[in-house]
């Protein structure tokens, strides 16, 4: 499946830095004791005066700038002052990394930002002092090549140990110049974007409303459904553990909701109370999205679209209107090529590739993903049907091969598991290699053991003889990042877990086990 074409993307990273936004559009950063909004013209500018800053403390084109903190402003700021000089930003999740002055150290920066104390730490603190500096002059922006190099991400992968991979400025702006001509953002919209900006990707959509011409509200998770309704945006970003939490949040509207009120404007006034009036519509991926809360939003009148990428490939395919499977992560977007091998794994080609190799990682890690040029081996199942939609069908790492020789795909008995509104997370594991046994996230405490049986007896109804689980563990605490958990982007670390419930696990005693 191909869809590579000629069509050279616009470059945006050049534009947003040559020259001030046209006038009109806004940043907000959402807290949950206020809101602060800037015209985008006053953040460029501002922006110029950090990028001073940066030049005078020694920041040269190719060095690298830290930046440790929650989505705030002044990381925006350091981000567009980085490009402007050339510099490339190194992101850190404060939920994974601790102001320590050896991440300088370790990640080669000249400079980190942070709250914290140390030789080697900028105080974050300082930069809206720089920005609001009358007498700095901003240095003339740098003009950037499809090669160069913006950002060195970190990704913790499945082991949950830190690799870093450069980002191309080609590849940051073949993926938001596709994804602009499916979704067309325009003067009306406001792009809601909470998980962290340490994350690339949702750096994305700052950089589009300054090409684009649209709004931008920045929140945190923590601050994200009290800000959404405040605020109304058009558009919102989430994993979807971020929209099964707001399914929730709704069915609470709806119990509320009078007898007179008929189901289906009981569900859309819900869903208008969590997120506002304004939604064009929901953008999920990052993770696999459950079925029912696909549906539930698409019932209340959100349309949701789900897509599938990686760190090391951008945005590769994605639902939109127009071209929409439910079930599917949608059609391949331009300047990617999607490539099943024989043995059932997606890998995928690039026009204008991310990067070519790991940093900080193992031996081997690098040609085991990255085995030719412009090419990714992600490691992931998938088909594509007759109409060009990719179904991913779970982790080649993760088929269970049973002591009988049959294998076992966990991702659809894991999906049906969390069906039940009592199931936050569920990670299948095979002691042994002779039986199944779930891990499950509650999705609340004390969790509901009666609930977690009843869901245990229908997912087991539902499938065959191999895919039995024979026992739940029922973890003491839900899932996260903060405990070491789950991702930054909240998917579950098997490894991690495994560890931790070890001997649950292979504890062959009892059906549904209680830490």
């Amino acid at each position: 499946m191909t869809a590579l074409g000629t069509r050279i993307p616009d470059g945006l990273l050049n534009a947003i830095i040559a020259a001030p936004p046209e006038p009109g559009h806004r940043l907000r950063v959402a807290r949950l004791d206020k809101t602060e909004e800037f015209e985008l013209r006053e953040v460029y500018e501002m922006a110029g005066r950090v990028a001073r800053a940066l030049v005078d403390l020694g920041v040269r084109r190719g060095d690298r700038v830290g930046v440790l903190a929650p989505n705030c402003l002044e990381w925006v700021l350091l981000d567009l002052a980085a490009l402007r000089v050339g510099a490339v930003t190194v992101g850190f999740d404060p939920a994974k990394f601790d102001a320590d002055p050896a991440l300088a150290v370790r990640y080669g920066l000249t400079a980190l930002f942070a709250d914290g104390d140390g030789d080697r730490i900028q105080p974050l603190a300082d930069v809206r002092a720089l920005a609001t500096d009358d007498d700095a002059v901003a240095p003339e922006p740098v003009l950037y090549g499809p090669e160069d190099v913006t950002t060195l991400k970190l990704t913790s992968g499945s082991t949950g140990e830190p690799k870093g991979m450069t980002a191309s400025v080609g590849s940051i702006d073949a993926g938001i110049a596709a994804v602009q001509e499916i979704f067309q953002h325009g003067a009306d919209d406001d792009l809601f974007v909470f998980l962290p900006l340490a994350v690339l990707q949702q750096r994305y959509w700052v950089y589009s409303a300054f090409r684009y011409g649209h709004d931008v509200t920045l929140s945190t998770y923590e601050a994200a459904f009290p800000t959404l309704r405040r605020v109304a945006p058009t558009v919102v970003m989430g994993v979807p553990g971020f929209f099964a939490t707001a399914k929730a949040f709704i069915e609470r509207q709806v119990a509320r909701t009078g007898p007179e009120t008929p189901p289906s404007e009981a569900l859309a006034q819900g869903a208008r109370r969590v997120f506002g009036d304004r939604v064009r519509y929901l953008w999920t991926g990052s993770a696999p999205a459950a079925e029912d809360v696909l549906r539930f939003f698409t019932d209340a009148g959100l349309p949701i679209y789900e897509g599938y990428g990686l760190n090391e490939t951008c945005v590769v395919t994605k639902n939109h209107p127009g071209a929409h499977r439910r079930g599917s992560v949608g059609k391949v977007l331009p300047h990617k090529e999607v490539l099943i091998g024989d043995d059932g794994v997606v890998s995928v080609r690039s026009r204008f590739p991310v990067c070519d190799r790991y940093e900080f990682a193992p031996p081997g890690a690098s040609e085991r993903v990255f085995p030719e040029p412009d090419l990714v081996r992600t490691g992931d199942l998938g088909e594509v049907d007759d109409d060009g939609f990719l179904y991913i069908k779970g982790r080649a790492d993760d088929v269970i091969v049973l002591e009988n020789g049959r294998k076992v795909v966990v991702r659809p008995v894991e999906d049906h598991m969390r069906t039940s509104p009592a199931i936050a997370e569920c990670v299948l594991f095979c002691p042994a290699q002779s039986y199944l046994v779930a891990v499950v996230s509650p999705a609340s405490l004390p969790a509901d053991e009666a609930a977690i049986a009843e869901q245990l007896a229908r997912t087991n109804a539902a499938f065959g003889a191999d895919e039995q689980i024979r026992k739940v563990v029922v973890a003491d605490e839900p899932f996260s990042s903060a405990n070491g958990l789950l991702t930054s982007q909240f998917k579950p670390l098997r490894s991690r877990i495994a560890d931790r419930y070890h001997d649950e696990i292979h504890d062959d005693q009892g059906s549904v086990h209680v830490c």
